[in-house]
């Protein structure tokens, strides 16, 4: 396998000179045919088709948070042998009762800001331990590199805490928020478009392929 450096940061971790380098991954040394994880290459020859498009894009990263101190991985809050107290007073949270993980959510915002990526902001979620953070605005490929470097910088940042990242989908059973990655979209066609005519289009072209979307 073969690396190809796409984009670079500042190593918040180590300070300067240190970085962090993103690559793309090739399985011949001519960098030409794409490893099958890489679909960044496919991703970008789309941005590269209609430059002048200028797509922006804005991230909202949920994830939980998960105590390494019990038997099992655990949400910050939840009781080692039980459930807390339903959810409500959680999402923006404030008080010890209430919010679980502040710490580490401000400690990822400043790490991510230092490594130079466009956050916009975090806050505590709808269930015990969760919060999210906002990745962007960016343009084009550029969204996708700053969400998997923050996504880095995020498991890194794990370990001084002692703690484990869960970004799945449901991450606890039960009458418990899931965590979605909610994207906010908009192209220069769609921006300047007062009769919503480019936003209808873009909507009944991807109701063409919404099984193959989301089963995606």
């Amino acid at each position: 396998m073969f690396l190809k450096p796409v984009r670079m940061c500042p190593d918040p971790f180590r300070g300067a000179p240190h970085v962090i380098v993103m690559c793309e991954t090739y399985t011949d040394l001519e960098l030409t045919k794409p490893g099958r994880t890489n679909f960044r290459y496919y991703a970008k020859k789309i941005f590269d088709a209609c430059p002048e498009e200028i797509p922006w894009f804005g991230i909202e990263q949920e994830y939980c948070i998960m105590s390494l101190n019990g038997s099992r991985p655990w949400p910050l809050g939840f009781p080692s042998n039980g459930y807390p107290q339903p959810q409500g007073p959680y999402y923006c949270s404030v008080g010890g009762e209430n919010s679980f993980g502040r710490t580490f959510s401000d400690a990822l915002l400043f790490k991510c800001l230092m490594a130079g990526l466009n956050i916009s902001g975090t806050n505590g979620e709808v269930m015990c331990g969760q919060y999210e953070i906002q990745v962007g605005p960016c343009v084009g490929i550029d969204m996708a590199d700053q969400l998997w470097l923050m996504r880095y910088i995020m498991q890194r940042l794990a370990e001084d805490f002692n703690v484990k990242i869960d970004i799945s989908p449901k991450p606890i059973k039960g009458d418990w928020n899931g965590s979605g990655l909610h994207t906010n979209f908009s192209s220069e066609s769609t921006r300047n478009d007062s009769g919503c005519k480019n936003i209808k289009k873009q909507l009944e072209n991807l109701g063409k392929c919404h099984e193959e979307c989301v089963l995606f």
